[in-house]
């Protein structure tokens, strides 16, 4: 299939570059300061993502986009320039023509008891708030989108550079709750994040809805 990775030389985006093109994909990798392609099957673009006509270009011709776009956890207009980027994001992929689009998200909106998301609890750490209150707030947004296939996925609470697990090709899926393990952590590593997002991309799992993993 031919992918494109918005934010690819991310945390998680440059993670997901290296599974996709693992796999054999043709990946288009875009960002704003794009590197030098060490593999012949990634094809780096520069691009701006409030940029809709120059990203939608750049879309053209794919079969799936994955945004892991991401606007700076110490940005200090974090919530407004996540909300403006990824909506630029979602105009540039139909502008496109692309119909399946995954969005990497928050876990912060993922339901922890009957209407309560994890944002609004009085114990979520401060500093995640404003991304994941954009992330939340984008998803509701999103979910009235009606022209493209997309999939919102919520990563699970602890998935950081910390967690060492590495790829294990193991996952547990869910939709509007977090998945526990047995110590009743929800945790995954950014490597089996990347496993979760292309098999998706591969199987079609889900269709206009969020979703998320853990172990």
């Amino acid at each position: 299939m031919k992918i494109a990775i918005i934010g690819a030389t991310g945390f998680v985006g440059s993670t997901l570059l290296h599974e996709f093109a693992g796999r054999n994909h043709e990946v288009t990798a875009i960002a704003r300061n794009p590197k030098t392609s060490v593999a012949a099957n990634v094809h780096w673009v520069q691009a701006d993502v409030l940029d809709t006509a120059a990203l939608a270009a750049a879309l053209e011709g794919q079969d799936v986009v994955v945004s892991a776009y991401n606007a700076g956890w110490a940005n200090p207009n974090l919530y407004d320039d996540f909300i403006s980027g990824s909506k630029a994001i979602q105009a540039a992929v139909k502008k496109a023509g692309v119909k399946r689009f995954i969005v990497i998200g928050g876990g912060g909106s993922l339901f922890v008891a009957p209407g309560l998301q994890a944002v609004d609890t009085p114990d979520f750490p401060a500093d995640y708030k404003a991304g994941a209150t954009a992330a939340r707030d984008y998803l509701n947004f999103i979910k009235e989108e009606k022209e493209l296939d997309w999939v919102f996925f919520s990563p699970a609470f602890e998935m950081h550079a910390g967690i060492t697990t590495g790829r294990t090709g193991n996952y547990r899926l869910g939709l509007e709750n977090p998945v526990f393990d047995e110590n009743q952590r929800s945790i995954l590593s950014v490597e089996d994040l990347a496993v979760v997002i292309a098999d998706e991309a591969e199987n079609q799992k889900h269709h206009q809805q969020r979703f998320t993993a853990a172990y």
